[in-house]
């Protein structure tokens, strides 16, 4: 055995574990407002933090030191902590395109069923949408919301030409696994002339959604419904979204069968999905380690929570990238599973973009 080897691995897991406590104790950070509040009113001593937010003194000054041990935060002479503004857009500038507060939040919920996915290694199935904990799909929206309010007009929809331009003439659009609606309120807000619907399958999202747009003031245009668009959508479009969505899917194909379906004739599809090698020697580092860990957690276990999981197998991809389609499309874009679904003689434009993980 290689001696030095050995010990540097050590060394490395010693680092992910430490790596794992420090999460935890960002989460809670962010959970009550700590990073927030040193960003918004500059350092503070244990006491003073404590007293600005109403926490146990106790906890906040171990949750301080903690912070400072990590890196996170700095420590002066009068004990006092402080959030360098180098490190106040990853932690406390929401919903800014480096903010980790709803990943954080995210992995935190995922965890919470840690059993039931062990279980499910041992007796398959896995976790369903409706087991998973409630910050599973508040971390989810938070994090997604930093690439809809940031990124969505701003950067990938410039990638898209003509996609933008049937967008800008008022399309009719539909947003398939919608979440909690926030990339049909933001194009909502930069279009005035469109009509939108999103479909989730997952009821609570859907109505954090309608009271979304309310908010927002564009529930006149915006409508939302539980629905399981593999099965079809009910209508025609002029241009149709996923998000981060076909991987999840029970049955990809179904879904991309649906979406080429129900788009009008040059009708567009725009496809945000995650983008990886097929060999899993390809796909290495810290995006690829915490994706999988999250494809563990939340996107493969609650696609084999149901009975037809087995469509599903084939789908793992591990980095992000923008595609626009006109059906029906070029059969070698969405991986070798999708030819079934992307019959024709159309064409695929793609269009790899930045998109924080």
């Amino acid at each position: 055995m290689d001696e030095d080897r050995a010990a540097a691995f050590t060394g490395k897991v010693l680092a992910d574990t430490a790596a794992a406590s420090t999460i935890v104790m960002a989460a809670l950070g962010d959970r009550l407002g700590l990073f927030k509040e040193l960003a918004a009113s500059g350092p503070a001593t244990s006491g003073e933090l404590s007293s600005r937010l109403g926490l146990s003194e106790r906890y906040v000054r171990e949750w301080l030191a903690g912070m400072f041990a990590a890196g996170y935060l700095t420590y002066d002479s009068q004990q006092r902590y402080a959030l360098p503004v180098e490190h106040a857009p990853t932690l406390a500038s929401e919903p800014g395109p480096a903010f980790f507060g709803g990943v954080h939040q995210e992995l935190i919920g995922a965890i919470q069923r840690y059993d039931q996915v062990a279980a499910a290694f041992r007796d398959g199935g896995g976790v369903s949408p409706a087991e998973l904990h409630p910050d599973v799909w508040t971390g989810t929206s938070r994090f997604t919301a930093q690439w809809h309010q940031n990124m969505l007009v701003q950067q990938w929809l410039p990638l898209v030409p003509e996609t933008t331009a049937k967008i800008r003439a008022g399309a009719r659009i539909a947003d398939v696994g919608c979440g909690t609606g926030q990339a049909l309120i933001a194009l909502a807000r930069s279009f005035p002339e469109v009509t939108c619907v999103g479909y989730d399958v997952h009821a609570p999202v859907v109505e954090q959604a309608r009271r979304a747009a309310t908010e927002a003031g564009v529930a006149d245009r915006l409508s939302y419904q539980v629905l399981d668009a593999t099965a079809g959508l009910p209508e025609s479009f002029d241009v149709i979204t996923t998000f981060d969505v076909v991987h999840d899917a029970i049955d990809p194909l179904g879904l991309l069968r649906s979406i080429r379906e129900a788009l009008r004739p040059d009708g567009r599809y725009l496809c945000l999905d995650i983008n990886c090698s097929d060999r899993a020697a390809d796909n290495v580092g810290p995006i690829a380690s915490l994706l999988y860990g999250f494809s563990i957690l939340y996107c493969m276990t609650t696609s084999q929570a149901r009975p037809d999981s087995a469509r599903c197998d084939e789908w793992t991809w591990t980095t992000r990238s923008t595609t626009s389609m006109n059906w029906p499309g070029d059969p070698g874009v969405l991986r070798r599973s999708a030819p079934e679904a992307l019959h024709g003689s159309g064409w695929v434009l793609r269009a790899p973009s930045h998109v924080p993980s």
